[in-house]
This record gives C-alpha cells, structure tokens and sequence, in this order.
C-alpha cells in the first residue's frame, strides 16, 4: 500500500505538480490484551487531562514514608508551624492594637502580585493574607528537604502542593478578596453579572472547540499570517512558503525556518507589527517557512524522521535549489530547532554543506533539565500519553492544556479567572492569545519516539539518536550559531537552552531575552519593556558558566530583532537581485494552516 504525495516543480522550473508515491507505515500486529490495557489507559488518561495519577501516587508515597521514618523532619515541621503560628499571633495582635499601622510577619515572594492591592494590607485582610502566605512557606519546608525522597518526586509533591495552595489562595474568593468585594460595592454587582456572561462564553468557546472566548477575531490570513507569500512546495506532510521581496535585493542565502509542529507556523508571522516574518523580509532577506500540516487518525504513524526527511530536508531541497550558491540559514523554533539541530547534525555527519547558518530559538538540545514541563514526563507518565495517543491517534494539544497552565498557574489560571470572574472585565484578545488558542495535534508514533529518545533517553546530547542506522552528534555541526533563550521560559528553560555553547564544537551566539517561551520570541523594535544579553562564545575559549554570564553582563533595551539580523547578515555571502517566485500552488498563508 503506498501514500500519494502531491509534489511541486522547485522554483524556476515549470508550473507542474506531480506526484510519488511512498510506502505507507505498517500498523502493529494487534494483540488484543495489550490493546485491552490501552484502552484502560486511555480512558483514564482522558479524565485526568493526560496526567499519569500512578505518577503523582509514587510521588506523594515516596515522600509520606520516609518523612513517616524521620522523626527528625517530623519534629522539625511541627517547630516551624509553632514558629509561624508565633508570627501570626504577633501580627493579629499588632493589628488589633495600631489597626493598618501593624507590620508584617512575610512578604509575598518578587513574583507573587495576588496581594499588591492597598486592601490588602488593611485588616481584617492583611491576617487573611499573612495566614496564607505563612501556610504557603510552611508546606514548602513540609515538602522539601524529607531524607531519601528522589528528587523528582520531591518537585512533583511541593508543585502539587502549590498547586492546591493556589486554589485555596484567598484572592480567588469573592469573600476575602478586598479588591473584588469593593468594586462589587462600586459597580453594585455589575461586576459579577459580566464575570458571569464571561464564564457562559469561556464555556461555550470550549464546548465548541476552542480555548479562549473571542479569539476568532484573528484570522489566519486576513488579521494574522498575512506577509504576502507563495505556497512553492507541497508534500503530505508540509507546504513550503516563499515570502515575495519587497527590497530590490536579497541577501545571496535563503532563510528556510522550521517552526514547531505543536502549534502553527504563524506565530512567527501574526499582526504586521509583531510579524517576525514581515521584519525579515523587509531587511532583505529571502524567507521561506514550513507550514507544518495539522495531522489527524489517518497520520499516526507518521514518525520523527519522517518530520526530518519530508519536513525539513524535501524543503532544505526547495529552498537551496533557489539559492545561486545552494545553500541556506537554518532557523528552528522550539521543537522545529530540535528537528533542525538533528538534520543539521545528520548533514554533518554526511558531508551536506548547504546549511549556511544555523539559528535555535527556545530549542533543547540536551534534555537532561527540562525545567518544570519535565515533572510531567517521566516512565509512567509516557507510557500513559502512549496509549492515550494509541486511542485516538495523536496527541491534541488541548489534552496538555492543563498541565501547561499548571506551570504559571497564579498568571496563566488563577489571576485570569479573578479578573474575569469576580471583577467582571475581560482583556481584549490579541493576536498572540488567538494563535495560542489556535491548538494543533501530534501524531502517535512521532511524539512517543520524541519522549522516549529525547526526554527519557536524552539521546541527541549523548551522541545516542540514529538517523538512517546511524548516530549523529551535535558537536559534528561547524557552521555558526545563534540562539535565543527567554528568561521565564518553563518549555525550554534558558539554562539548558545555554548549554548548546557547550555542545557545539562551533562559534556560537547567545541571546538572553526577558519574556517567556513565547513572549520573549515575539519582540519587535520598539516594544517598550524589551531587554537582552547578548554572549559572543568562539570556539576553543573557556566555556562560559551561565550563572557567572548572567551576573556580569548587563541587560541592553530594546528588541534582539535587528542583534540577530545584523549577525545573519554578516554570515551572509552578499546581495543578489530579488525575484518573484515562478512556483505558486496557492497564496500564503497556504492551505494547511486553515485545516481545523
């Protein structure tokens, strides 16, 4: 049985599409007894939002018995909860006696803005808040430091714990939130008849498929994605867009980017002004980026190299074929940078030097610290994803949702449902928050072998990743590069997105930029609260420690943007006369990214 896929004439040749035919991957055998056990799975993996409960049970087990077999820790807990139960019977008394004069006994940590509201500090509000923090701080030292708990469970039980800690918060209830009880006062409970239309329409955004109320005000094509372009290419798999120049020269080498399959290329090309995309090209650059298709049932096996074989190299093809000297920038994001990393090495090893550059925004590399995302991917917690994807056939991003929110929950949940609930208002949507909405799937085969091979195994870092029965290693990839961490990024952390300085055998650029995974990368000139590092590494000096990099290089304003540019446009080799694409099997933003 083959699979037909549609392919386009490169650029410059004829107008034609044909087609060719692959083999289709074989299904597994069918065992109906293992097939008995995923269906159980499946369905538990469905009510749970994806999260392995077996997971969190050995986690809190490990932590109950040995704290049960430490009496040391037991006595320790119960002096600290004396100690804050002191504090707090100080403070209320304070209070009774000089009322909102009374100081406090804790301060809520640099990032905790629940409680920044003047009522706050106003009691009976100020014990509210003091009670809580102080029952906050003392669950962390009940959760942490307990002898002979794995470090892995440690984080998962003190996460859980905040967690919990976060629902309880009392600025989530209308009855002990001042700043809520006062503008129901204000507004004579306008306020929660809008929080309640709110919340109809969150619900009604999500039992139609959606995630956030309003977001199809940005459409893909027409409000977002719309840098003019060219569909030149299409397989099953991807459509391949060529941005139309608006500068009388370009740059000799082609950009080629690979966004992340878990979410839509646009994210690189949203609102004209934070278009990342439109930027490139009005430097002169020639930019061709993969729209990844949103795969369904019928895609599950599709496989990770099969992302690299006819993802990333059918479109290197493409885009090196339209380039003078055949060759092009590499620039991956997220996911699309690890993909990129393991082509780039795979071209490496083989003696391809069409990579001119090569550029990783929030890419891992080495998954030895994933950062908090990391907690949820553990044996247990992707042999439950295994067969939850087995079920259906992918992974949809939705499933996930929670345990992403999970990560930012006082930013992300909590804060978000006390604006929109209890004070009744509701931000207005922007192109951001739409893409996000804008969910996609991962098929079965390819996302299990990128857990089990990258998260599980860390194969790429330790030179372990077969491609074509063979190994690859980073180290092998020579040409120069540039990537991006983001200070708060919780998917790839900008510590382990650092160590690509140690991986790589190359010079190598690193910008550090505040904002978070997304945030950080979206950071056009001129966005007032934009600041960076900027880490010039040539190979054979001492490697940088990325705690000392921090402390001793100052912050610049201002976008990474043009930083980034300038450094593309030294790699390259000149100018060339711009021309249109003879090749246009549709307008971008292409077909692909329109598909539910």
């Amino acid at each position: 049985m083959t699979t037909r896929i549609a392919e386009a004439s490169r650029p410059g040749g004829s107008n034609v599409v044909r087609l060719r035919s692959v083999p289709a991957k074989a299904s597994e055998p069918p065992t109906p007894l293992r097939d008995a056990d995923r269906l159980i799975h499946a369905a538990i993996g469905a009510a749970t939002g994806g999260i392995s409960p077996i997971s969190l049970m050995q986690a809190w087990q490990d932590w109950a018995l040995h704290l049960a077999i430490s009496p040391g820790k037991q006595l320790e807990i119960q002096l600290k909860g004396w100690e804050k139960l002191s504090r707090l019977s100080f403070h209320m008394a304070d209070c009774a006696a000089r009322g909102p004069k009374a100081s406090s006994c804790i301060s809520p940590l640099p990032q905790d803005r629940r409680f920044a509201h003047p009522a706050w500090q106003q009691p009976p509000f100020s014990m509210v808040q003091q009670s809580f923090l102080l029952w906050q701080q003392w669950w962390h030292n009940a959760t942490v430091g307990v002898p002979g708990v794995a470090e892995k469970h440690e984080k998962l039980v003190e996460f859980y714990s905040r967690q919990m800690l976060d629902m309880m918060s009392p600025s989530n209830h209308l009855a002990t939130n001042p700043e809520a009880l006062d503008w129901t006062v204000k507004t004579s409970g306008a306020n929660l008849v809008a929080g309640f239309q709110n919340l109809l329409d969150d619900m009604r955004a999500a039992a139609m498929g959606g995630s956030t109320a309003g977001s199809g005000v940005f459409r893909p094509g027409i409000e977002v994605a719309t840098t003019p372009g060219d569909v030149v290419y299409r397989n099953d798999m991807i459509e391949l867009i060529r941005y139309r120049p608006t500068t009388e020269k370009v740059k000799e080498e082609p950009i080629l980017i690979v966004p992340a399959w878990i979410m839509k290329y646009y994210i690189l090309d949203l609102s004209p002004a934070n278009s990342l995309i439109r930027h490139l090209v009005e430097q002169g650059f020639e930019v061709y980026c993969i729209s990844w298709r949103n795969p369904g049932a019928e895609h599950r096996d599709w496989r990770l190299d099969d992302y690299r074989s006819q993802g990333v190299m059918e479109a290197m093809e493409v885009a090196a074929s339209g380039s003078p000297k055949g060759r092009v920038h590499g620039v991956g994001y997220c996911l699309g940078g690890t993909l990129l990393s393991i082509a780039s090495a795979a071209m490496a090893r083989d003696g391809d030097d069409r990579l001119k550059s090569l550029t990783l925004f929030a890419a891992l590399v080495d998954f030895d610290e994933p950062g908090e995302i990391g907690l949820f991917i553990d044996d247990a917690q992707v042999a439950m994803l295994d067969d939850l994807m087995w079920s259906d056939g992918y992974l949809d991003q939705r499933r996930m949702a929670g345990a992403f929110q999970m990560l930012r929950s006082q930013d992300l949940l909590w804060s978000r449902m006390v604006r929109d609930y209890l004070m009744g208002e509701r931000e207005p949507i922007s192109d951001l928050m739409a893409w996000n909405a804008d969910a996609t799937r991962m098929p079965f085969r390819m996302h299990s072998e990128y857990l089990h091979k990258l998260y599980l195994s860390n194969e790429l870092a330790l030179g372990q990743f077969r491609v074509q029965d063979a190994p690859v290693h980073v180290e092998a990839i020579k040409v120069p590069l540039f990537a991006v961490g983001t200070t708060t990024d919780h998917v790839a952390p900008w510590k382990s997105v650092f160590k690509i300085t140690h991986l790589f055998d190359t010079e190598t650029d690193f910008v550090l930029t505040n904002g978070g995974h997304n945030t950080g990368i979206v950071a056009p000139p001129g966005h007032p609260k934009r600041r960076y590092r900027h880490l010039h590494y040539r190979y054979g000096e001492v490697h940088p420690d990325p705690e000392d990099w921090l402390a001793n290089t100052p912050e610049e304003p201002g976008s990474w943007w043009p930083v980034w540019t300038e450094w593309l446009a030294m790699q390259s080799s000149g100018d060339r006369e711009a021309k249109l694409s003879s090749v246009s099997l549709a307008a971008a933003p292409g077909t692909y990214v329109l598909e539910p």
